[in-house]
């Protein structure tokens, strides 16, 4: 985790120097009415619905899952996203997020969102915070390392947690 922490703060220092899209690359990509799909790596813990697979001692922990937006106003997308976790030791957990994320100046991306995972009926439920830097690698694709705090509801159920994520955004 810290080294992918590590990772994610030096690519944004060192992308926030470069300006990788002109002013009309990626305006399409943020318009009112187009769509946002995101693929992000980063940890089951917080029931995030990022890609991760972890070994420790011969246990294996992994998530897969996948976010959706849809930009109700330019570089203002509402997001919703689903994964499944499996921790090695108990059965799977499903994860859920409904937020928004607005991107300032088309390269900042900072989102707001209500997470929550659910195994055997017990829930636990966090409100993340994140921010980052939008790298545009192609008109509609995206490379956006992020960081991120996960603020717990229920302090008996989960605890509060910091992430650094990279994630893939494919826009249409």
């Amino acid at each position: 985790m810290k080294k992918l922490f590590l990772f994610a703060a030096a690519a944004v220092l060192g992308l926030s120097n470069v300006n990788a899209q002109d002013s009309d690359n990626g305006s399409t990509a943020l318009s009112e009415g187009s769509m946002v799909i995101e693929i992000n790596t980063g940890s089951w813990a917080t029931g995030s619905t990022a890609f991760s697979l972890t070994s420790i001692d011969g246990n294996t922990a992994w998530s897969a899952g996948a976010e959706a937006g849809y930009f109700v106003m330019d570089n203002l997308a509402v997001k919703a996203g689903l994964g499944y976790a499996d921790d090695g030791f108990n059965d799977g957990m499903f994860a859920y997020k409904v937020g928004a994320k607005y991107y300032i100046d088309g390269q900042f991306p900072v989102g707001v969102d209500f997470t929550g995972v659910s195994q055997d009926g017990n829930n636990a439920n966090w409100v993340g915070v994140q921010g980052g830097y939008a790298w545009f690698v192609a008109p509609n694709v995206s490379i956006e390392p992020t960081v991120r705090y996960n603020v717990t509801l229920d302090e008996e159920k989960a605890e509060s947690a910091f992430q650094g994520l990279i994630g893939f955004a494919f826009h249409f």
